[in-house]
């Protein structure tokens, strides 16, 4: 168990001795400050963390924790320094793991009541501060943002990760938007309002009556002192039971943020952005004078996804895929801003990149005189995943019914090419594996489809399943759509029935490299002398191939990555955490893509992909969610060999 160090720099023999500065209290408080979740907890909460925890010292290559240690009582703060953690024989599973300024740990084993599974070793001058188990669950009875990270600690970190995202998305896409039009113009109505001591029932009323979703309550001046929502309605008034008779200030929001009739509609989005609003009021000289909402910001976009649905159905020329390919992608960027998480929006992008290939294929193939009920478009890869994200290219293939397919394959040959030239041309780039339509190998009968992947799946070998591996996320897109079901169902039975193949499918997983260091740092890729990571290779790329791997092997038919974790979790009874974790992980990684996508090239670094992520881009909580999704990759990894390279 830790010591405290009297003769160490800036430790401290007792708390007592520790805190008896105001100038070291107060200093500790502003560093706290900058972490997660004490950046969240209120100001005397984060006293109370420091009155309940005492300093202590490590020197470098001494032990802070360790499994011959016992149950953890304590939980530590590293103010300074590192901690190492290493994996020791038996622990096969757990990959080692470097805590830095700024974390709390060891989380998992305090909250589970358990020792540790890894030895923890000092790796220079540490400091850390630490606290007592009934201090810790006294607090976080009484703090919800510090609960949440000790219960879902990867989840709670996302989800401020999101929100720090969803601000900066907002901010960025507001400038190619109409929101800067003053608040004042904005205002069509005047607001309900009424006085603090009016009962609940007569507020409630008069939004039922004047169909409104909200009710702001004002002093005699006029200016605002509270809201109530009928989002609040449930949770403060219905469920706990309060008399409609009651002061509707017993149940309003207090205080509330209003900006002027000065303030932008930018900065109206802004702020419901950072703190979650759905409605801003709006004052002059301090009075209230109107209510903006969610729904007037939304209503000043350009496009509708409604809209833009309808626009693509009805498009006809290749300028008019150019021009809904491109409002896509800004729809993306819009979206973002306003909070969409991945999952969502790579389905939604797929959605809508299905709708306009569907049209496209639809008008191209009546220019050729081809009927489509006797064909199906079908999309592999991350389309077939419905999982694209803005930077995708081309992974797609045709099969058509005939008696004939040599005579008859020519022209369905010429109807693809044209349907692969337009789409590059809508910005859909081209297969640089040449997996596409129009490609004789990639346009062909259901019986030869058939014995193509009965061939890859029962004779394959390494270097044909590594190149194949994209076909069997395969999903139909447009056309006779039941001509793909029969694919599908092959693909799953045969690869349920044939170990070898799943073994070939597991050298995939292990194929893309760690981006973990032995200490558990991230090993960059430098280009153009920046650091930086490929997301796709290191990362999602990793997700996608054990999805399939363990998918196949149970011959689940779901392609989408996540609806694979989920299913593979479900049949062998992993833990719903785990599950999630596997998710949350999978997902933050797409997002950081979509953000260095939209972001588009950088001038400094030329040589860089579109999935190379500047690490110096990533801010605090960022680099930490980053580093325990990259050490999820790697256990992922490791689980996958254990099963399949010891068979």
């Amino acid at each position: 168990m830790p010591t405290h160090h009297e003769d160490a720099p800036g430790s401290a023999a007792s708390p007592e001795k520790a805190w008896a500065s105001p100038s070291l209290a107060a200093a500790l408080r502003e560093r706290l400050s900058r972490h997660l979740p004490f950046s969240q907890m209120r100001p005397e909460q984060v006293d109370r963390f420091l009155a309940a925890s005492s300093e202590v010292y490590f020197a470098p290559g001494e032990v802070v924790l360790q499994p011959e240690g016992g149950v953890v009582e304590s939980l530590y703060f590293l103010r300074q320094g590192s901690v190492t953690g290493l994996r020791g024989a038996q622990s096969l599973y757990d990959a080692n793991i470097e805590y830095a300024a700024g974390d709390l740990f060891p989380i998992a084993a305090f909250m589970g009541r358990r020792p540790v599974s890894l030895t923890l070793t000092a790796h220079s001058d540490t400091f850390c501060l630490q606290v007592p188990r009934a201090a810790v669950e006294s607090l976080a009875a009484d703090s919800a943002p510090f609960a949440g990270v000790l219960s879902r600690q990867m989840l709670h970190f996302i989800e401020a990760s999101r929100r720090a995202l969803q601000l900066e998305q907002a901010s960025a896409a507001l400038a190619s938007q109409t929101l800067e039009r003053p608040l004042g113009e904005l205002i069509r109505r005047a607001p309900i309002t009424c006085n603090p001591q009016d009962p609940i029932e007569d507020a409630l009323r008069r939004m039922h009556e004047q169909r409104r979703d909200s009710v702001h309550v004002v002093d005699e001046l006029g200016a605002p002192l509270g809201i109530l929502t009928r989002f609040d309605v449930l949770g403060r008034i219905t469920l706990p039971g309060i008399p409609l008779e009651h002061p509707i200030k017993a149940v309003m929001t207090s205080p509330v943020k209003s900006l002027s009739i000065h303030h932008t509609a930018a900065d109206a989005a802004i702020l419901m952005t950072r703190l979650g609003l759905r409605h801003v009021p709006v004052t002059r000289e301090g009075v209230l004078v109107g209510v903006v909402t969610e729904r007037d910001l939304f209503a000043m976009q350009q496009m509708s996804i409604k809209q833009l649905h309808t626009t693509i159905r009805t498009a006809a020329t290749l300028e008019d895929f150019r021009s809904a390919a491109a409002d896509i992608r800004q729809t993306t960027i819009t979206l973002l801003a306003q909070g969409v998480q991945a999952q969502q929006l790579t389905e939604l992008i797929s959605h809508l990149n299905d709708v306009l290939t569907q049209q496209l294929v639809a008008v191209t193939a009546k220019a050729h005189g081809l009927d489509l009920s006797q064909a199906c478009w079908l999309a592999f890869g991350s389309e077939g995943r419905s999982e694209q994200t803005v930077a995708t290219d081309q992974d797609n293939g045709l099969v058509f019914v005939s008696e004939e397919p040599d005579r008859e394959r020519p022209a369905w040959l010429a109807f693809a090419h044209e349907v692969n030239e337009s789409l590059a041309a809508c910005g859909y780039p081209l297969c640089k594996g040449h997996v596409m339509a129009r490609n004789p190998a990639c346009c062909l009968t259901p019986q030869e489809w058939q014995r193509r992947f009965s061939k890859w799946i029962e004779q394959g070998s390494p270097e044909d399943l590594l190149a194949a591996s994209i076909y069997f996320d395969l999903r139909p897109v447009a056309g006779q759509l039941d001509l793909a079901q029969g694919l599908k169902a092959l693909i799953a039975d045969k690869a349920r029935a044939n170990p070898r193949f799943c073994r070939q499918l597991a050298e995939e997983v292990l194929r893309s490299p760690s981006a973990l260091g032995w200490l558990g740092g991230i090993e960059a890729q430098v280009v153009d002398g920046v650091r930086m990571l490929d997301l796709k290779l290191h990362g999602t790329a990793v997700f996608v191939a054990v999805a399939r791997l363990r998918s196949l092997a149970q011959g689940i038919t779901e392609v989408n990555t996540r609806r694979r974790l989920l299913a593979v979790a479900h049949l062998n009874g992993v833990p719903e955490h785990h599950a999630q974790a596997w998710v949350s992980g999978f997902e933050f990684l797409q997002m950081l893509r979509l953000r260095t996508q939209i972001k588009g090239p950088d001038a400094a670094t030329p040589n860089a992909g579109p999935n190379h992520m500047r690490l110096d881009a990533l801010n605090d909580i960022d680099e930490r969610i980053l580093k325990e999704t990259l050490r999820l990759v790697r256990r992922l990894q490791q689980d996958v060999e254990l099963d399949y390279r010891r068979l």
